[in-house]
This record gives structure tokens, C-alpha cells and sequence, in this order.
């Protein structure tokens, strides 16, 4: 099994494999890119997420600056629109639904290391390796995610959701409720 399939699979993988960061230079080159585009070149613009995403469905909008690892693990359905400095850490796969509203510095992390420091170090002579696992994220229909909130490995979403600005997502949310805080916690029914 090579080191991107362990890293899909959620077992734990090293980082500093060839492949990957061939991948993760490949997505450097097209976020610089993005990044830098004027934002009235829109056949560009498009153009690079086409290539950087999984999947993009029509009418996506993603204001930059944008950040993500690798960018091909992300699928985003269509008319979802993502603000700016948003960061998404896709060791695995993120697929966010259509009609998505993703607020300012909202962060998603599909990565994860053991607590122990014991068991996280791998210490190889002058140089240290660190165990990653990675646990996918999936994101609804229909979804508002508030800014500066951060959204852990292995949470889904459900579809028509609110999560409130500066929530912690930790564990999975059901379909149609406004959740909040740190952690997030279901707080109404929509």
C-alpha cells in the first residue's frame, strides 16, 4: 500500500513521501497562482480550481487568499461559495454540497496525530518524522459555517445547517439545526 493510500485509508502514513509532496508542490504552484489572479479574470480563475479539485461544480466562488494541502481530496458542489483565508487541510477527502456559504478563516482538518508525544515522534537520527492519520470531512447542502471556525477530522455535517461563527466542530451535526460554540453543540431545531 503506498503512503497516499494509507493516507485515504486513515491509517497512519509518512508526510515526507515522494508522491506527496510531489502532490503538495503541485497544489503550491496552482494556489500561488490563484492567489495572484485579478479577480475579473474568471475563465483563469476557474480554470486553476478546475485543476486543483477533485470535483468543482458550476457557479463555485472562492475568494482568495485560499489555502489547502494538497486540493486534489476536495470536492465542492455547485454555487457553494468560500470567503476569504480559508485553510483546508485535505489529508483525505473534504466534500462540501451545493449551495454552501463558507465564512472568513474558516479552517477544516482531515489530519490528526497521536496526543502522546511518545507515540507522535519518530525520531531518525537528526531528523524527527511525526505519524499522521487523516479521517475525511463531509459538509451538506445547504450549509452556513460561521467564520474563524474550525472543523475537526472525521465530523460530518448534516444537510441545511447553521454552524455559529467561532464554533469548534468536534463530533458530527445533524441535518437541520443551528449549532454552536466550543464544542459545537446542537442549540435549535431549523
Amino acid at each position: 500500500m503506498t503512503e497516499k493510500e494509507k493516507m485515504l485509508n486513515g491509517d497512519y502514513y509518512n508526510s515526507r513521501d515522494p508522491e506527496l509532496i510531489r502532490i503538495y508542490h503541485q497544489a503550491r504552484k496552482l494556489l500561488k497562482v490563484y492567489n495572484n489572479l485579478d479577480s475579473e479574470l474568471m475563465a483563469e480563475r476557474e480554470q486553476v480550481l478546475n485543476e486543483l479539485f477533485e470535483f468543482k461544480g458550476d457557479g463555485v466562488w472562492i475568494e482568495a487568499p485560499f489555502f489547502c494541502d494538497y486540493g486534489e481530496n476536495i470536492s465542492i458542489g455547485d454555487n457553494t461559495f468560500i470567503n476569504t483565508n480559508c485553510m483546508f487541510l485535505d489529508n483525505n477527502r473534504i466534500t462540501i454540497g451545493k449551495n454552501g456559504l463558507i465564512a472568513p478563516y474558516v479552517q477544516i482538518y482531515t489530519a490528526s496525530h497521536p496526543l502522546e508525544a511518545s507515540k507522535r515522534i519518530i525520531e531518525n537520527g537528526k531528523e524527527s518524522a511525526y505519524l499522521t492519520s487523516a479521517k475525511p470531512v463531509t459538509i451538506g447542502n445547504n450549509v452556513w459555517i460561521g467564520g474563524n471556525s474550525i472543523i475537526y477530522p472525521d465530523v460530518t455535517i448534516g444537510d441545511n445547517v447553521t454552524i455559529g461563527a467561532g464554533s469548534v466542530v468536534t463530533n458530527t451535526i445533524p441535518d437541520n439545526v443551528l449549532a454552536l460554540g466550543n464544542p459545537c453543540k446542537v442549540v435549535k431545531e431549523l
